[in-house]
């Protein structure tokens, strides 16, 4: 029962979506099912198209994960744009001056370098937030812009000569291609980093399960004044909730840098930041629903370039908006309809 009642409102959302989705493909003089069977064929009736679906899912579990924590530490982190930015710039630094070392300490050693550059930029909005009461959805919202401006002027002294990208990482700091274990998915561009998305996932559901940091995280969230109480030390939590979450958005370079074109280029991520909330939103903050969510996005990403023979490919986009709209109207809407139902029962 519980199951099917977490189910409703995304299942409705998604009906939403797909009967407006219908009438735009009809206006512009399509066939729904034509498309539908386009974009399904396009996406996951192909190992090139799984790949790219793969692809494109794994920064989108990254950024809804980053969303999602904050989110149940009772904070909104608008700003994953941002520490991804300054995340993948630093992998790609590392990343560019690990020659010398073995991928084993590489590779780790890049991570590292995102996941620390991202949590310091998330920490700026925490520490702010915990100790000066601000407004961590202003805060982040304004380091985005400030990372934006700063990368600016980085570019121009760090890129490489006439381009928008830094200089290619070590051979020692690349992640494999998917591709490499499965001939199916050979063109694509998905790679190892996915384990790490999926790892990540992991960890955070076994956070919330099974650890005290865990638990301090969600009682902040449930109410600020009854963790203080209790003996929690909110501003210390927030400020830690903030971090952890800005870290996972800083892991998001991995996928473009480390596994795809191998250098941090300028504007690379195309408002990931932005579609992990909606993601978030839409796998309701929880690890499992995240990656779903990130998988259903990643499906419509991939889908657009696939039935733009046939109809514009923005139709996909606002497939995408509607059901962000539908998600947020659907809760309380799913919530009324089954309190009604239920007196009857």
């Amino acid at each position: 029962m519980k199951l099917g009642r977490a189910l409703l409102p995304p299942l409705w959302a998604f009906l939403i979506a797909m009967a407006a989705a219908s009438a735009l493909i009809l206006a512009v003089g399509g066939s729904p099912l034509a498309v539908y069977r386009l974009l399904a064929a396009g996406t996951w009736g192909n190992g090139y198209g799984i790949g790219q679906v793969l692809f494109k899912t794994t920064p989108l579990i990254l950024t809804g994960l980053s969303v999602a924590v904050a989110l149940r530490g009772g904070l909104f982190n608008i700003g994953a744009e941002g520490q991804l930015t300054v995340g993948a710039f630093l992998t790609a630094f590392v990343g560019a001056h690990a020659a010398s070392l073995p991928p084993v300490v590489a590779i780790p050693l890049a991570l590292v370098a995102g996941a620390a550059g991202g949590a310091f930029v998330a920490a700026i909005a925490g520490a702010l937030k915990a100790w000066r009461g601000a407004h961590e959805v202003i805060n982040t919202i304004m380091l985005n812009f400030i990372v934006r401006a700063l990368m600016v002027g980085l570019g121009a002294r760090l890129f490489e000569r006439e381009q928008i990208h830094t200089a290619p990482i070590a051979l020692s700091a690349r992640l494999p291609r998917l591709s490499s274990w499965l001939s199916a998915l050979h063109g694509s561009a998905a790679n190892a980093s996915l384990f790490l998305a999926v790892a990540v996932a992991l960890f955070v559901a076994w956070l919330f399960a099974r650890t005290r940091i865990g638990f301090r995280i969600r009682a902040v969230g449930l109410s600020p004044a009854a963790a203080a109480a209790a003996g929690i030390s909110v501003p210390r939590v927030q400020l830690g909730t903030m971090a952890l979450s800005g870290a996972i958005a800083g892991l998001v370079g991995a996928n473009f840098v480390l596994g795809y074109k191998y250098y941090y280029e300028d504007g690379f991520s195309g408002g990931i930041g932005y579609i992990g909330i909606a993601v978030a939103v839409l796998g309701r903050a929880r690890p499992l629903g995240v990656v779903l969510a990130a998988l259903v996005f990643g499906t419509l990403s991939q889908g657009g370039l696939a039935v733009n023979a046939v109809v514009p490919k923005e139709i996909v986009d606002v497939l995408t908006a509607v059901i962000i709209f539908a998600v947020a109207a659907a809760q309380p809407t799913v919530r009324r309809m089954l309190v009604g139902k239920e007196p009857a029962q």
